[in-house]
């Protein structure tokens, strides 16, 4: 499927359905984990659904019309998408102090766009790696977050297949996480099947934009960079790596956790967890470092339920840290699943509001912003993402979406994304991006293997 290519076939940027108030068009400033990530890709994930039968008199341009209007009355609430990003620069004491300018408020990039060649459902869920036109139903493939200076921050793609539809969107990660990005298409998928035609259309789960600050420090965060391009901008090489999905059911997720939980003679493992250290194991076994060198798995975790007094999911932003097991490549192999469980459950458990505060008390005396060459290491593996989040429940009046998958963006060996099965019940599925030479063992390890066919 490479020869497949994408036409767009029309583009638009779409704003909010009303104009902002006086208190809406303040700056929005960034906490120290959003900054991070300013060398960061887009993220971007969506949703296939198939198109409706030709007896249901389904309209693709009454469809598209009905999005950018649901759209324009979901930006309303979620105004900040529609910005851009703005730098003032200070030269005593010579720093950056980056934020979203909601007066500057261009839209959001509205593509629609069919597949040349004919493309089907089937196609995509039934190849044994993600076919890469999957990448083409997504835009903005190349920017970092630091490009949202100019270009959109979130841009929607709606791709027609010959017998299905995709929704990708690709969302500036300085203002969005996994848990934000899914709470607005929830929303807008909320809206749009309300099909309300009031002037304001209230949501049920409005956000909550106002910035998390850490008691004491100033609201204003500020970059301690004189010159921003050589100093902090960076872009990282694409690998060439393998994609593909692997399914979990509740049966497989279940037995998992409790071999992890028997094995460690508790009961506090999660599924979660007990999947997640899986996948380390068998990543790195596929990898054959030597015994002795050092294992690192990375998750990335939100912060909102970790800070003291907790901020509510619908808190609005990027709020993610990293926690990490180690181990040497000789233990992870030798001591099993429950070992490798129990190593992640204790960085998760340990990461609670005293770490979130100390390690943001440490960036503002040394503040970084992370390099994408130094996240992804051989011999990390790196999971992102939650089978939590509820992306089966955005509908668009296309009925439960078959299938949701991700972009280009941020794709590196090691890297492992966590969706919900769509059968629910704890089901999951898991995005893995290996080396060629690496996803063949794996598809061929004895312990992956039967794990995933339960």
């Amino acid at each position: 499927m490479t020869s497949q290519k994408v036409r767009r076939v029309s583009e638009c940027f779409v704003k909010p359905q009303h104009n902002l108030s006086q208190d809406a068009k303040q700056p929005i400033y960034f906490t120290p984990y959003e900054l991070t990530l300013l060398n960061v890709t887009y993220s971007q994930k969506g949703l296939l659904f198939t198109k409706p039968p030709e007896n249901q008199d389904f309209s693709v341009t009454a469809f598209l019309d009905d999005l950018r209007r649901s759209l324009s009355a979901t930006l309303t609430h979620f105004y900040p998408l529609a910005a851009r990003l703005a730098t003032r620069k200070q030269d005593n004491p010579p720093s950056h102090v980056i934020y979203i300018d909601p007066e500057n408020s261009p839209g959001v990039k509205f593509i629609h766009a069919t597949v040349d060649d004919d493309v089907t459902v089937s196609d995509v869920l039934t190849s044994p790696n993600v076919p890469s036109v999957v990448h083409s139903f997504f835009d903005l493939n190349d920017a970092i977050n630091h490009d949202g200076h100019t270009l959109p921050l979130l841009s929607i793609q709606v791709t027609e297949l010959t017998d299905g539809i995709f929704i990708g969107g690709s969302v500036n990660h300085l203002l969005a996480d996994g848990t934000s990005f899914w709470h607005f298409m929830a929303s807008w998928s909320e809206v749009f099947r309300s099909k309300d035609e009031n002037e304001y259309i209230s949501i049920s789960r409005p956000p909550i934009l106002k910035r998390w600050i850490l008691e004491g420090y100033d609201p204003i965060t500020k970059l301690p960079f004189s010159h921003q391009d050589d100093q902090f901008i960076e872009r990282s090489e694409k690998q060439q790596v393998r994609e593909r999905f692997f399914h979990f059911s509740s049966a497989a997720v279940s037995k998992l956790k409790a071999i992890a939980n028997d094995e460690c003679n508790t009961q506090k493992i999660s599924s979660l967890q007990a999947v997640s250290a899986l996948l380390w194991r068998c990543v790195t076994r596929v990898r054959h470092q030597p015994d002795n060198s050092e294992t690192v798995c990375r998750l990335v975790v939100s912060n909102r339920r970790r800070v003291n007094p907790p901020l509510s999911d619908d808190y609005f932003g990027s709020p993610v840290g990293v926690v990490m097991g180690t181990a040497t490549v000789g233990d992870l192999m030798a001591r099993g699943l429950g070992w490798a469980a129990l190593k992640i459950h204790e960085a998760v458990t340990n990461y609670d509001d005293a770490e979130v505060k100390k390690w943001v008390e440490s960036w503002y005396r040394n503040p970084i912003v992370n390099k994408l060459n130094k996240v992804f290491h051989p011999n990390t593996t790196h999971i992102g993402s939650s089978p939590r989040f509820d992306m089966y429940g955005c509908e668009f009046g296309l009925g439960k979406a078959v299938a949701a998958r991700s972009g280009f963006a941020n794709k590196a060996d090691g890297k492992l994304t966590m969706y919900p099965g769509r059968e629910g019940s704890g089901s999951m599925d898991v995005e893995v991006c290996l080396l060629p030479e690496y996803m063949m063992d794996l598809q061929c390890n004895e312990e992956f293997i039967n794990a995933t066919k339960i």
